[in-house]
């Protein structure tokens, strides 16, 4: 038996949201128009694009849908049974876990709904976080003003004790969207990508996957730890397979 139910609504921003209900846990997929983009360390980054952002190269995506948030604490527990997570939250990312916690995460909501979900390559999740087809070539995902967009170290951790208000991960979507209407693109928790971590090519490339194979995963984001380069739509991270305490993920569905 399927425990799912599915609606859309219109989003005036970009196409329609799907919504899904898994045990009485709703959660929203943005359809996310395919296109060509250049992917890296592009100018707007300026001079804090890293050496691995190069060379700046042309990716060309079909259509996917990503969800409107990181996964959240109640609907990892839903699914699970468990909440792994160092900061407790309902509404708070999933964290402290490793990529193969995701996987099986995934494995367990496909055989509940039905659907193939799966984690977002490398190239998606840029393509995301920069907008899409509607990008207006911001430096974090949705503004250049990263405090409008993101939970990061200057405003979640710098100077804090545990105790302080704000200190630590937030409820999602407390921020503001991109213009994809896509929240937390930019900090808040890092998140896996399916890919593998590996240099990049020149070449122009057409729904790439990452390398066949390596030794780290790419997690991309930054979180609420972080200084505002690692924030950055182009910004790429490596973590080991077994992940660390600010790591979550965001879910695609598509191709």
């Amino acid at each position: 038996m399927l425990l799912l139910s599915v609606s859309a609504v219109s989003n005036a921003q970009n196409g329609t949201i799907r919504t899904f209900d898994v045990k009485g846990q709703k959660f929203n997929m943005v359809e996310i128009e395919g296109g060509t983009f250049t992917m890296g360390g592009t100018k707007e980054q300026g001079n804090d694009a890293d050496a691995d952002e190069q060379p700046v190269h042309s990716v060309t995506l079909s259509a996917f849908c990503m969800s409107q948030t990181e996964v959240t604490q109640e609907l990892w527990e839903a699914v699970m049974g468990n909440n792994p997570s160092i900061y407790k939250g309902k509404k708070h990312p999933v964290e402290n876990i490793m990529h193969s916690d995701a996987l099986q995460f995934i494995e367990k909501l496909n055989n509940l709904t039905g659907k193939t979900f799966r984690l977002p390559t490398e190239a998606e999740w840029e393509f995301a976080a920069r907008g899409g087809t509607l990008s207006q070539g911001y430096k974090y995902a949705g503004s250049d003003d990263i405090n409008a967009v993101a939970w990061y170290g200057a405003n979640s951790y710098d100077g804090k004790e545990e105790t302080d208000p704000g200190y630590g991960y937030h409820d999602v979507a407390t921020k503001a969207p991109n213009e994809l209407g896509l929240y937390d693109m930019s900090g808040n928790v890092w998140e896996f990508c399916q890919d593998w971590y590996g240099d990049y090519s020149d070449k122009a490339q057409t729904n790439p996957n990452g390398p066949a194979e390596g030794t780290d995963y790419v997690e991309r984001g930054g979180s609420w730890t972080c200084v505002t380069e690692y924030c950055r739509v182009s910004h790429r991270n490596y973590e080991n397979p077994f992940g660390h305490g600010d790591t979550g993920i965001r879910l695609v569905l598509g191709r």
